[in-house]
């Protein structure tokens, strides 16, 4: 009989401290998570902003094309008057 008492709570404070380990180290890994996301949360913010930047000048960059063509059909102009 002693020896089921002896295994009963030798199982017992087995299973408590398996319990405790897993309960430590779910906290860990949802500590380490939460700063991962905010990581990751941060890094996107900063390619949003990239790309609209990039958006910006993807929006200018014909304007700026045509007005280039303008200078060079005037200085082809002004060439041709010499």
């Amino acid at each position: 009989m002693t020896e089921i008492i002896v295994a009963l709570v030798t199982g017992g404070l087995a299973l408590i401290g398996v319990v405790i380990s897993n309960v430590c180290t779910a906290r860990k890994t949802e500590q380490n998570i939460r700063i991962n996301q905010a990581i990751t949360d941060t890094k996107i913010e900063e390619l949003t902003r990239e790309v609209r930047e990039h958006n910006g000048f993807a929006r200018r960059l014909p304007v700026v094309e045509e007005q280039i063509k303008g200078l060079n059909h005037r200085i082809a102009d002004l060439e041709r008057i010499e």
